[in-house]
């Protein structure tokens, strides 16, 4: 996991960790099936927070958990010309009639 988990690696966690519990070949004892039920218990309470964000939001899908992205942003207005806007400034004509 990295340093800001995304909420899908922390349920892969979680639904390995209960992959792990559940071998057949290494019985687990009763202390693991209680990590088991815990760690369950966790899953579906991050759904729900999880549905509660998109709700608050308003959103259709979440990056929950995930890092905040750099907002892309526009260029601040400027009198000097440029590639992309070679007449950064104009005159306006208006005929009086």
């Amino acid at each position: 996991m990295s340093n800001t988990p995304h909420i899908t690696e922390v349920r892969q966690a979680l639904l390995s960790t209960l992959s792990d519990l559940r071998n057949r070949d290494n019985p687990m004892d009763i202390d693991r099936a209680k990590a088991v039920a815990h760690v369950a218990s966790v899953l579906v309470e991050t759904a729900k927070v999880e549905v509660d964000f998109l709700r608050v939001t308003g959103s259709d899908r979440s990056e929950f958990l995930a890092p905040p992205q750099e907002e892309q942003r526009l260029p601040q207005p400027s009198n000097e010309p440029t590639a992309h806007n070679p007449f950064p400034v104009s005159a306006s004509h208006r005929l009086n009639g």
